[in-house]
């Protein structure tokens, strides 16, 4: 397996694995039947819960085009270091803007939402260039 596939395939699982923690807050805030079920006035989980829901959701969205370029580099037979690094560091840095976004950091979290669009655009210039 290349190596932008192997970091596909973590940022896939890590991204998959994000909405644990803010689920497990909601059981704690809400109780059992409150967090599985549709409650008519739930209380506000914590604020650190409510940024990894952000944070979850802009890594979806962002899953979408890091695996669509990786996809497009490997079936175009596109393969050299710059992808397979930018791939690792893409991974980093969805690890990073998830962690600084839950304990509320706003100028990391930025930089490393950017660090990740970076690591996208450098692997779609070695695909188009």
């Amino acid at each position: 397996m290349s190596p932008e596939l192997r970091y596909l395939a973590m940022v896939s699982v890590f991204t998959g694995l994000l909405w644990v923690p803010y689920i497990l807050d909601a059981l704690m805030v809400r109780g059992l039947m409150d967090a599985v079920g549709y409650p008519e006035d739930p209380k506000p989980l914590h604020r650190w819960a409510q940024r990894l829901k952000k944070a979850h959701y802009n890594a979806v969205e962002n899953l979408v085009v890091f695996a669509a370029l990786v996809l497009v580099a490997q079936a175009a037979g596109i393969h050299n270091a710059a992808i397979a690094t930018s791939a690792l560091v893409y991974f980093w840095a969805r690890v990073a803007h998830a962690a600084v976004f839950c304990f509320g950091i706003p100028l990391l979290r930025t930089l490393a939402f950017l660090v990740g669009v970076g690591c996208q655009l450098c692997i779609a210039w070695h695909i188009l260039g």
